[in-house]
């Protein structure tokens, strides 16, 4: 049985401080937490000239050296998203101000067209979505990512997208001239098929059949698509592994990927007073099923184990993710970018 405390529409339930600020205020009544809604005051929107827009990635494991992100701040309020620790950078919580107050780059498309107008620019692909994603509600209202395809497409600029939202549809008609060159790729991230469990554990993401229905469109316009489980928490979705690729693979899915839960910085403090909130029955074993999986505790930032865990738990999960990757066939071989194409517009020594 839920916790009587328990809110609604919001993946976290509390704004927990913020390490980077000496003193801290807050306001604390349930009534002050919108029941997903469409008003005003339900998520407020900062607009900002940003500086940049395409950063390089340290991280050894994930598979592009560059990412952007035209949003900071995602509404779709998944609860253990390892991003909700950089809104502490702009002031902010990473508890509800993470999915409350989102800070929008008006300027990501012309951004990215400067930066790739660089003589310096050796083409290499570009993850979207890196940090937040880019098809969150806020898309709607800016179609930031709208105008980020375009620029790629217009500079054939490879780009690889993670979404957990539907909106991507949308722009389909960009994709698929993207998708004949090879200078896209698509994940989907999921993470239940367990509606229940999705509304409380990211409730503004769009379900896990919406989300097949439009992998499904997107592959027959020969768009590369592919299924993302993230995370896989043991004693919540580690038993979904086969059903969620083998859907995957029944609607155009060619290549799948996992991350194993880990709860950095303040997402720890969020994600404990969720589980204890939502799963006070099994709260307990769900906790320690993690912590199994990284020595000990909820979290490893060690390049190579931090995504993937260690021990009997995480070692079960990726022998079973391995067997049904191999027996769906989503292994996404003989694949890649097209980096080749890559112009600036006005050049003509790639023409001869």
């Amino acid at each position: 049985m839920k916790d009587p405390n328990y809110h609604s529409g919001r993946g976290a339930q509390i704004n927990t401080s913020n390490r980077f600020l000496k003193d801290s205020y807050g306001r604390d009544h349930a009534e002050g937490i919108d029941d997903w809604t469409d008003t005003p005051s339900a998520t407020k929107y900062t607009e900002q000239e940003a500086k940049s827009i395409v950063n390089k990635v340290e991280s050894p494991d994930l598979p592009m050296d560059y990412s952007m992100n035209p949003y900071a701040g995602c509404e779709h309020g998944c609860v253990y998203c390892y991003a909700r620790n950089v809104h502490e950078y702009w002031g902010y919580s990473a508890g509800l101000d993470f999915e409350q107050q989102i800070i929008v780059k008006k300027n990501a498309p012309q951004l990215l067209r400067k930066f790739l107008s660089k003589p310096g620019w050796q083409c290499t692909p570009i993850m979207l979505s890196g940090n937040t994603d880019c098809y969150q509600p806020a898309e709607q209202r800016y179609a930031l990512t709208r105008g980020i395809l375009q620029v790629c497409h217009e500079f054939n600029q490879p780009v690889g997208i993670v979404t957990k939202n539907a909106r991507i549809e949308r722009d389909i008609d960009v994709l698929r001239e993207m998708g004949k060159r090879n200078t896209v790729s698509v994940m989907f991230s999921v993470t239940s098929a367990d509606e229940s469990l999705r509304r409380v554990m990211e409730p503004r993401t769009t379900t896990q059949q919406k989300k097949m229905e439009v992998m499904a469109r997107l592959s027959e316009a020969c768009i590369r698509t592919g299924v993302l489980i993230g995370p896989v928490i043991p004693g919540l979705n580690d038993h979904e592994i086969p059903g969620i690729l083998k859907t995957a693979k029944a609607h155009g899915a060619s290549f799948a990927a996992y991350t194993f839960v880990r709860l950095n910085g303040a997402v720890k403090l969020l994600f404990h007073d969720w589980l204890y909130k939502v799963f006070p029955d099994r709260a307990d074993k769900i906790w320690h099923s993690i912590e199994d999986g990284h020595s000990g505790n909820v979290s490893d930032s060690r390049w190579g184990t931090r995504m993937r865990g260690e021990g009997k738990v995480a070692d079960l999960v990726a022998q079973q993710f391995k067997k049904y990757r191999v027996k769906f066939g989503l292994t996404g071989a003989e694949w890649k970018f097209n980096t080749s194409d890559f112009r600036r517009p006005g050049e003509q020594g790639k023409l001869f």
